[in-house]
């Protein structure tokens, strides 16, 4: 925060002087020198602009290794623990206000990776929110992006009975990683993943 403060102004520095200069000026020499100055504005703007978003990249790669040290690494993704429990709604938009989304396993290694993950860091027999929700259409269970569900680990006791008040996922750790639905509206921990870049 620092540091982009420290561009911010000395980009306004810079803008002010150029300004205070072509003020400085004989009439006659400004307008000659205008479009020249108006030049070296725009070049000066790009420049403190260009300075702003790598200094966002910045922030977001130091947030991300941050996540990683705190959590795991999983398959190209850096997962984050989140012991408070939450409505599903809540526990998604924390993990976006992070620059992440709840976990959603893509395969029978990652599902159980991320199974052991929750054991040691939440509970033995948690359950965790899922970023898998059929919220839109009964029975289609989508990602947070909407896109279909490829990989799935249901409990052979889940049946798409149709029942439109369970609509969002979670992964059982007491159950050896295997995917409920649940009522969005009750409070369950959850995992956050973030793609490593």
């Amino acid at each position: 925060m620092d540091f982009r403060r420290t561009c911010l102004l000395l980009g306004v520095t810079l803008l002010f002087l150029g300004h205070s200069t072509s003020q400085q000026m004989p009439a006659k020499n400004m307008v000659k020198n205008e479009p020249q100055q108006n030049a070296l504005l725009k070049d000066l703007q790009l420049q403190v602009l260009d300075i702003v978003k790598e200094v966002h990249l910045l922030k977001e790669q130091l947030a991300l290794q941050i996540v990683c040290l705190k959590g795991d690494k999983l398959y190209g993704k850096c997962i984050l623990a989140e012991a408070a429990k939450k409505r599903y709604h809540a526990a998604s938009e924390d993990c976006n206000a992070k620059g992440g989304v709840l976990a959603t396993p893509s395969s029978h290694d990652e599902n159980q990776k991320l199974h052991d993950y929750v054991r040691r860091t939440i509970g033995p027999e948690e359950q965790i929110w899922l970023g898998i929700n059929d919220i839109q259409t009964e029975g289609v269970w989508t990602d947070q992006t909407g896109s279909s569900v490829t990989y799935k680990n249901w409990d052979p006791s889940f049946s798409s009975s149709g029942d439109r008040a369970l609509n969002c996922a979670v992964l059982s750790a007491g159950d050896g990683g295997k995917w409920l639905d649940e009522n969005c509206r009750e409070e369950r921990a959850s995992v956050c993943e973030f793609n490593i870049v």
